[in-house]
Formats: structure tokens, sequence, C-alpha cells
């Protein structure tokens, strides 16, 4: 039988380095990555830079409004989790019947635990005053 005491002591130091440095992308990947998602879904229409489409408060010919910012200018943070999540997950007609958009509803396509990850994505980036009346609002709809 052949020994391989010494294909182990080479071996044993390069699986610590591997696992070493695999196990930070190994932790997060049950993690939702809100930036990824918010790329993937949502930025062709809203914006690489959460900065909406032009003229965002105008109507188009066809009535409907362009895509709104998701940035500090946006409204985005005027509305509660609550409202946010059924906005994107089940679409706008969902809070405001009859509105006609060209959003779709993503609850099909995005679980809710990615909506929240994009969701945070967006917080994570509004400064501190927008932050905290949408944590208010959120708390008020919660009640």
């Amino acid at each position: 039988m052949r020994d391989y005491a010494g294909v182990r002591r080479l071996a044993e130091p390069a699986l610590l380095v591997l696992a070493l440095i695999l196990s930070p992308a190994m932790a997060n990947a049950g993690e939702t990555d809100g930036a990824r998602l918010y790329s993937e879904h949502c930025s062709s229409c809203h914006g690489i830079s959460r900065e909406g489409q032009p003229d965002w408060k105008t109507r188009r010919p066809d009535g409907k409004l362009p895509a709104p910012p998701h940035d500090a200018t946006g409204h985005t943070w005027h509305h509660s989790d609550k409202q946010l999540i059924a906005i994107i997950r089940d679409g706008l007609a969902t809070i405001v019947p009859g509105y006609v958009t060209d959003m779709p509803a993503y609850g099909s396509v995005l679980s809710d635990a990615e909506i929240s990850a994009i969701l945070q994505y967006l917080k994570d980036e509004w400064p501190e005053r927008e932050r905290a009346y949408q944590s208010a609002r959120s708390a008020d709809d919660a009640e």
C-alpha cells in the first residue's frame, strides 16, 4: 500500500487556503444582492444610478408617465415598504386601481426576499432625511 502522507501534507494547506478564499462567497451565496437585482430588473427603466427617465413627471402621448427616479429626487421614499412591495410584486394598479403603466408586476419573477433586497439597496442610497421619512411611513402603515 502506498503512503500518501507527503501528498496529504501538501494538499492540506492548499485546501485550507482554498476554503479561506471561497468561504466569503459561500457564506453570501444564500443572501440576495439588491444592487445586482436592481441592475438586472430595474435599471433599464429607472436608470443605472436610479435617476429615472427624463421628464418623468410629464405624461407621454400614450398617457403614461415615464419611470420615476428612485434616488432622493423621486418619490419612492414617500411610500411605505408595504406599498412598495405591493407595487413591485403585484403592479401599481394594486394601490392605484385603474392606473396604466409600463411597469410590469414582478411577483412571478422576484421572490419577496429579492424584492426586499432591492428596496434595501434603494434605501441605503437615500440621504438620512428621506430614509427617516420613509421609515416613519412604513411604521405607520404597519399599524
